[in-house]
């Protein structure tokens, strides 16, 4: 998102967050502080607010009929992925957000502090990759290995640029065997480098993937898979805000809400398509199945000790080559919710 764009969108949730009786994040003046270690608060005192930026998931509640049970202490704004939610936490207007792997590592590398309070990833995760690498019209690129010498769309501090620095480990090569070509990753702009030659290979995501095909196939256009796990979504927040206790136990209830309408998502296709991607999304309906079948099944675990290890591992790999210092992945995550979502969901979903 350009900076005029985020600075605009960032006023609109302090409104939001200020309509909420004080801004997002600032804590409650009466209520001493929580500790990170101690209990969660389980029951939502009157009064209290949160401003969540997670747009898919507020669609799923009114869908699923559970909006109005959420809507007391929740304040939906229309912001997410990394670069938009860090800048509205270091502005105080947002307590909750919704991303991939990278915006807690990089968030935390610029003295930001952040938690993570749910993770979502995929059954079958290389069955259901989020991304593929795009190649383009004319290029030939059948293996990662053939990456040697090519231009490859880059953007740092996002999922897509992580990814990148993964697969030229995967394939044995450094970014000194290829070009990066540093684009923001936002809409279609890498499918549109891709087209325009000024790229050979992007890391292309949902709906692009089916329409970069569809479109410029027939030029000879391309995707290989990667083979690498990209699945992880979180749920993550400012430790300002998990240090209020009003706070800490609004965003409890949120988690667990979350945690059901995944669930209700999974086991409602076609209402899901037919509410997010044709209503909401402007997409078609057969971009919709498309997007659904591509995703397969979420994986929602009351254990998160491997994805702690995977982000370990990926942290080590972006410390390196980006001189940042290892952190470790286990701080970035608030294990008080670690079986929030699941034991919500054993609740069942109708």
């Amino acid at each position: 998102m350009p900076s005029k764009r985020i600075i605009a969108a960032l006023f609109a949730v302090a409104a939001l967050a200020t309509g909420c009786g004080g801004n997002a994040a600032a804590g409650s003046e009466s209520a001493g502080k929580l500790s990170l270690d101690a209990a969660l608060p389980t029951t939502v005192p009157d009064g209290a607010k949160i401003v969540v930026g997670d747009p898919a998931t507020e669609v799923a509640l009114k869908l699923s009929g559970q909006y109005d049970k959420v809507s007391k202490y929740v304040q939906f704004a229309n912001l997410s992925g990394g670069p938009q939610t860090t800048e509205a936490f270091r502005a105080h207007a947002l307590d909750l957000g919704s991303v991939a792997e990278i915006p807690s590592i990089h968030a935390t590398w610029t003295g930001l502090h952040v938690k993570i309070v749910a993770s979502k990833f995929r059954q079958e995760p290389l069955a259901h990759p989020i991304y593929k690498l795009g190649i383009a019209p004319g290029v030939s690129v059948r293996t990662l290995a053939d990456l040697r010498g090519k231009k490859i769309a880059y953007s740092p501090g996002q999922a897509q640029g992580a990814l990148i620095l993964k697969v030229l480990q995967k394939a044995g090569l450094t970014k000194d065997d290829v070009k990066l070509v540093e684009l923001p990753s936002t809409g279609d702009v890498y499918a549109q480098a891709l087209a325009g030659k000024q790229v050979d290979v992007a890391p292309i995501g949902g709906v692009q993937i089916k329409r970069y095909l569809a479109k410029y196939g027939k030029d000879g256009a391309a995707t290989i898979d990667h083979g690498l796990r990209d699945d992880a979504g979180h749920l993550y927040g400012p430790v300002e805000s998990l240090q209020d206790p009003a706070k800490a136990a609004a965003i409890r209830a949120y988690v667990a809400a979350w945690g059901i309408a995944q669930e209700w998502i999974d086991k409602h296709p076609k209402e899901w398509i037919a509410g997010y991607y044709v209503k909401d999304q402007g997409l078609s309906e057969a971009d919709g199945q498309w997007l659904v079948d591509n995703a397969g099944h979420p994986d929602i675990p009351a254990d998160w000790s491997s994805a702690i290890q995977r982000q370990q591992e990926t942290i080590d790999l972006l410390a390196k080559e980006t001189g940042n210092p290892v952190i470790q992945a286990k701080d970035l995550y608030d294990l008080r919710f670690q079986t929030v979502a699941t034991d919500a969901i054993k609740g069942g979903v109708k």
